[in-house]
């Protein structure tokens, strides 16, 4: 991910935003807030991905957070839903565990919405497992949604 890709990335999240229900961003981004979220302080490296026409189709994140054990990161990954590029989540996920093995990266998280199938799928199929569960976190409507703690043990 450069600066460049921002424009791009900006648009993707935000639709994937706007349509709901399989991020727990709820709030879009303007593109100064979403440079700062993937190429800022906390990141510790973001992919993007390009379609054959040299179009962004979907990028990841591995940042840090306080919360999170000594040696461990958390990642979001978003693809776009129009258009979809078949792997795309694939391809991001091997780039980004091949690097944070890289970095001594012992461990990643990912916080997924109980109700956002598509994701858990993707985070089991790539070898995540549940650890944990925050129960009932409310949306920005009140709704209470579970968010489920996975996590990919990188020093086996």
């Amino acid at each position: 991910m450069t600066p460049e890709d921002i424009p791009a990335a900006c648009v993707l999240l935000n639709q994937i935003i706007s349509l709901g229900g399989t991020t727990a961003l709820e709030q879009l981004f303007d593109e100064v807030g979403l440079e700062d979220y993937l190429l800022g302080p906390s990141t510790i490296l973001c992919h993007v991905v390009l379609d054959g026409a040299g179009a962004v189709a979907g990028f990841q994140h591995l940042g840090r957070r306080d919360d999170l054990p000594e040696g461990w990161a958390d990642i979001a990954s978003f693809t776009r839903r129009d258009d979809p590029l078949r792997g795309a989540g694939r391809a991001l996920f091997a780039e980004t565990l091949a690097r944070a093995k890289e970095l001594g990266i012992v461990a990643i998280n990912a916080t997924i919405r109980a109700d956002n199938v598509p994701g858990l799928g993707f985070y089991r199929r790539m070898g995540f497992v549940q650890y944990d569960v925050s129960r009932g976190i409310p949306l920005s409507d009140g709704r209470p949604v579970d968010r489920l703690h996975h996590r990919i043990d990188l020093t086996g």
